[in-house]
């Protein structure tokens, strides 16, 4: 039994691989097609990537935003898991499911909001709208990993730290925030990660100048067939290996 149970784990992780496993030769081919078998290996595609005046400023805005919305998804993600933590708080349950909205609405309708809100002040096209869309959509998962952090943190050490006159800020600073901030970091790596995947509100927000990576591969679709878009996607592919790795790493159990 243990074995079957092995094979269909097996099986599952290879049919979720699969289309990751299929993208990544094609980024060495030495054709200009999508097509199997390769004609030969290269790297130019990758030359072409790293060469070009659209990808490389599209990379560069993907890894701004997100840094600048995974740091205000942090800001704005842990006080609020730290509010929801406490019991004594009305509408607790009304209040998270607000806060997660954003992992539940279709993303087609959280960008025409985004777009009708932002549009008549002038947040349209432009990177601060971008930022803070970005941001909306990265807090849920910052709030579930710190109040996952928070399940496991003894709010014995609070009352303990306000006996001895330390006051609520210097409790959270000194006792708290130390002891859950591998669940801060991961979800601040989680908030990034979702950033520089996210493409449905950059449609509807972003400007030329405000083009990503996953927008740009998107548009390349469209205009032409380029390889250059497989060698794009393995970038991708493994900054979010490293971004999981990452997270591995942060919420392994500490001695």
């Amino acid at each position: 039994m243990r074995g079957a149970l092995w094979a269909f784990g097996l099986l599952v992780l290879l049919f979720l691989l699969l289309p990751i496993l299929v993208v990544i030769p094609l980024s060495f081919s030495s054709g200009s097609f999508l097509s199997y078998p390769l004609p030969g290996l290269s790297l130019r595609w990758y030359e072409a990537f790293f060469a070009s005046d659209f990808w490389l400023p599209a990379l560069r805005n993907s890894l701004v935003v997100g840094t600048v919305s995974a740091a205000l998804a942090t800001l704005f993600g842990v006080p609020a898991a730290f509010g929801l933590w406490q019991r004594n708080v009305p509408g607790r349950r009304l209040i998270l499911a607000v806060i997660l909205a954003p992992l539940a609405v279709p993303a087609i309708v959280v960008a025409v909001a985004l777009l009708l809100a932002f549009g008549p002040r002038g947040l349209a096209n432009s990177f601060t709208g971008l930022i803070l869309a970005h941001a909306m959509l990265c807090v849920p998962f910052v709030v579930i990993t710190v109040l996952a952090s928070l399940a496991r943190f003894d709010p014995v050490l609070l009352r303990a730290a306000a006996s001895c006159g330390a006051d609520p800020w210097t409790g959270f600073f000194r006792i708290c925030l130390p002891r859950i901030m591998p669940g801060v970091a991961a979800g601040a790596v989680f908030a990034f990660a979702t950033s520089l995947d996210e493409t449905v509100v950059v449609l509807f927000l972003a400007g030329p100048a405000q083009r990503t990576l996953p927008r740009q591969m998107f548009a390349g679709l469209n205009d032409e067939i380029s390889l250059a878009i497989m060698a794009a996607a393995t970038l991708m592919v493994l900054l979010s290996t490293l971004l999981l790795g990452a997270v591995a790493w942060l919420r392994r159990p500490r001695r």
